[in-house]
């Protein structure tokens, strides 16, 4: 039996090698737009008779091996006119294909079945895509296209309300989304401290949110990644588009630098409604300004070479007296090689830069803190065969974690200079994923990540008694900080602290019938930054650290199923998704942890646990004149962290209690009309549970201050989130030849002015000396109009 057994193993692991030795050959290339040279990804390249296709890789690259004989080739996208034509293949082939955007409307771009029963087939689960058509048709609050605001209107993904920097995935913290813009990590994704995202979508080309069965060539967080490519740039002709509205414009150029063969795009942003201020006697200043820039050039048929970059800074000053400035800062550097017809690689070298600065006029001083990361990744593609492919790679990783200067403005400021350490680490990881197809129904993906994080020296490191910098005090029931009993000090090379996580990945498709299939997925997750923050959103104030001697990295499981079926002919889709996960040392802080300019932080955190479970609907119209869908997600994430020894209270007493991200009910109601060429309709609805709060219970007098007494955490919530926005779009001119187009976009946030609280506070009213309740609204009714244009 045990013989068998192995010879069964043997064989399923060989037989993708074994197919190989019938005659076959490749057809392989790139597939782009035809107007711009454009690279597009996730085109479908299928041969219908054989049930059997592929789609374009990141960089729209392609690979097929086939028999030998003659076949129809189908190329579709959503949105551009299907190639069909008829290929003779008796030798390998390298054809590149150019698609033309349709003329005609969404609803008359026919996708045939093939390439949905493609999906249903895909062991790939989890993961969600929007077009930036989508996006673009969406109504935001002032006017302002946004990325992150638009995945929080999908199954499992949320934000802590309205003025709140991040998101939040299946009941994780912000901080454990992985934030990836051309492969750079972004570590702040807001400008004006959460009211807009940090992505112009005028640049951006491709968006994809991993919620789940994450492949192994990712890795860093524990929650989910979010994925996004710039556009390379027109490589035909010059081009011109942006934007005007109430409080920003956006104005983006792309072109040749060698007709087709290399490009540039350069696109910026600014907000300026601060200009207007001074019209109210008011000294105060918010804006925000990004550029993002892309250049792309191919040096021949096997090689072609990118750098690409973002720089986005958030400026905001209270009149003399106070001054913040953030933002994010990358460059990448990248080279696509194709070793053969089957064999594909991408180099990037990537330097990315979080800069926090903070000036007090009044107190005298300027902080400044941030983290910077420098990155190499080699990443492999390896067409095998259509029954087997292989992504394996590697990933290095140098940090340097500044977590703030403090310096005097002047000699008369009463400042004594102050540098908080500086804190180093080096992270390094090797992956190897398959896409195994086994049978017409059954197809398996399996790979595994290894990661190493190496906590590297510094000037100073406390030392504590029995190595314990967190104190209990068992009279009063409380944590106290432990007095450091001495100091050590390393150089830059040494290894402080060292760990080591394999990391596997597991994802399963059985395919039920052509229209539905049944899903499953399980994987391991480490995350060895931590981003130290006691509010339920990140401020640019929040302080990233590495793990070490006493933080410990967080470590995921999470396991998924799902059940995926399409409907008349793939103008309905629905998706139904279950997942259940863990977290190991999630970072917890004890009552009344200061987290501002601590040096120790070790003093105020204790290591817990966190699960979170849901069940996730989502149900899409695909075709005609109305599209859209209706996303619901049913969840609960929790957060527990015992003591350490039975004496100890540990937090909240030991036991499990909400997260701040914890909401049991979301419903989104995505929708929008094509009246006609000319006008279109789009309207968002939304409910979510409130949020997780903790309100005092009580107080009592103490020479005579009075001290109020608090519920255990998170006991309460605000009131339930809701609202309904709308918005219309006008193209005057829908059937213009000529170069410049223009088109108006009128919008209505929040319609019927719903008040909804992003916290409440409790203070006593001076005059009746009665503790009262304030709730505290971001936004009520907010109208809006913009102007696009392109030439």
């Amino acid at each position: 039996m045990v013989l068998l057994l192995k010879r069964i193993l043997l064989i399923f692991l060989l037989s993708p090698f074994f197919l190989q030795s019938q005659e076959k050959f490749t057809l392989s290339g790139t597939v782009s737009d035809q107007l711009s040279n454009e690279t597009l990804i996730g085109v479908n390249i299928i041969i219908p008779e054989l049930q059997t296709g592929t789609i374009t890789n990141e960089y729209g690259f392609y690979s097929i091996t086939l028999p030998e004989g003659t076949y129809e080739i189908q190329i579709s996208y959503l949105g551009y006119k299907t190639i069909s034509e008829t290929l003779i293949l008796k030798e390998a082939i390298t054809k590149n294909y150019k698609l033309e955007e349709a003329a005609e409307s969404l609803d008359e771009v026919v996708i045939i079945d093939d390439i949905e029963r493609l999906d249903i087939k895909k062991p790939q689960m989890s993961v969600n895509s929007l077009s930036i058509k989508t996006i673009k048709n969406m109504p935001v609050v002032l006017g302002e296209v946004d990325v992150i605001k638009s995945i929080t209107l999908l199954p499992g993904v949320t934000n802590a309300g309205e003025g709140s920097s991040g998101f939040n995935v299946r009941g994780g913290a912000a901080d454990q989304n992985l934030i990836l813009l051309d492969e750079a990590t972004i570590f702040n994704s807001s400008h004006l401290f959460g009211f807009f995202s940090v992505f112009n979508p005028d640049a951006i080309k491709d968006i994809k949110l991993y919620k789940g069965g994450i492949p192994s060539k990712y890795g860093g967080r524990i929650s989910s990644v979010l994925d996004i490519y710039q556009k390379e740039g027109n490589s035909k002709s010059f081009h011109m588009n942006g934007g005007i509205g109430l409080i920003s414009s956006r104005l983006l150029a792309e072109g040749p630098i060698k007709k087709d063969k290399g490009s540039f795009l350069i696109g910026g942003r600014s907000s300026y409604a601060h200009l207007f201020l001074p019209l109210f006697d008011l000294d105060n200043v918010a804006y925000f300004y990004d550029v993002n820039t892309k250049l792309s050039y191919n040096i021949n048929d096997n090689n072609n070479i990118y750098l690409s970059g973002y720089f986005g800074r958030d400026v905001f000053k209270f009149s003399d007296t106070f001054e913040n400035t953030f933002g994010n800062s990358v460059v990448n550097f990248r080279w696509n090689h194709l070793f053969s017809d089957k064999l594909f690689s991408n180099l990037s070298l990537i330097y990315s830069d979080y800069y926090y600065g903070l000036q007090l006029s009044f107190v005298g001083f300027d902080w400044d803190s941030g983290i910077k990361n420098f990155n190499l990744k080699y990443d492999f593609k390896h067409y095998i065969n259509n029954n087997f492919k292989l992504e394996y790679g590697l990933n290095s990783m140098y940090y340097k974690f500044n977590p703030g200067d403090i310096k005097p403005i002047n000699d008369n400021s009463g400042i004594n200079p102050y540098k908080l350490i500086d804190k180093y680490a080096f992270e390094n990881a090797v992956y190897i994923d398959a896409e195994h197809k086994i049978s017409d129904k059954l197809s398996v993906s399996y790979g595994a990540r290894l990661s190493m994080f190496h906590r590297l020296g510094q000037d100073e490191l406390n030392v504590y008694e029995n190595d314990n910098p967190l104190i209990f005090n068992e009279t009063f029931g409380i944590y106290e900080k432990a007095d450091p009993i001495g100091t050590e000090t390393f150089s830059k090379s040494d290894v402080i602290e060292s760990f080591a996580n394999l990391e596997p990945r597991l994802a399963i498709a059985y395919q039920l019938n052509d229209k539905s299939s049944v899903k499953a997925s399980y994987n391991r997750m480490s995350q060895y930054l931590h981003l130290l923050s006691n509010t339920s959103s990140p401020t640019p104030l929040d302080v990233w650290s590495p793990s070490g001697k006493y933080i410990k990295p967080q470590l995921l499981d999470q396991v998924a199923i799902g059940y995926f079926k399409t409907f008349n002919n793939n103008a309905y889709s629905l998706e139904v998704e279950s997942f259940y996960k863990t977290i190991k040392n999630r970072i917890d802080y004890i009552d009344g942890a200061d987290l501002i300019a601590n040096d120790a932080i070790e003093q105020v955190i204790l290591n817990g646990e966190g699960r979170a479970y849901g069940l996730e609907v989502l149900l899409k119209k695909n075709k005609g004149k109305f599209t859209g869908w209706l996303a619901y997600t049913l969840s609960k994430s929790e957060q527990r962290t015992q003591g350490r020894t039975a004496i100890e209270t540990g937090i909240n007493n030991g036991e499990w209690y909400n997260t701040p991200y914890d909401k049991t009910h979301d419903i989104s109601l995505t929708g929008s009309y094509e009246l006609n060429k000319k006008w279109s309709f789009s309207s968002n609805l939304i409910f979510q549970t409130g949020q997780p709060t903790t309100f005092p219970n009580g107080q009592y007098q103490y020479n005579d201050i009075i001290i109020p007494n608090y519920e255990a955490r998170n006991s309460s919530r605000l009131p339930s989130y809701h609202r309904l926005d709308v918005a219309v779009n006008y193209n005057p001119n829908p059937e213009s030849t000529k170069n410049f187009k223009g088109e108006w976009v009128f919008g209505i946030y929040n319609i019927y002015n719903r008040k909804n609280a992003a916290s409440i506070s409790f203070s006593e009213n001076r005059n009746t000396g009665n503790n009262e309740a304030t709730r505290l609204a971001i936004f009520g009714i907010v109208p809006s109009f913009s102007y696009n244009f392109k030439f």
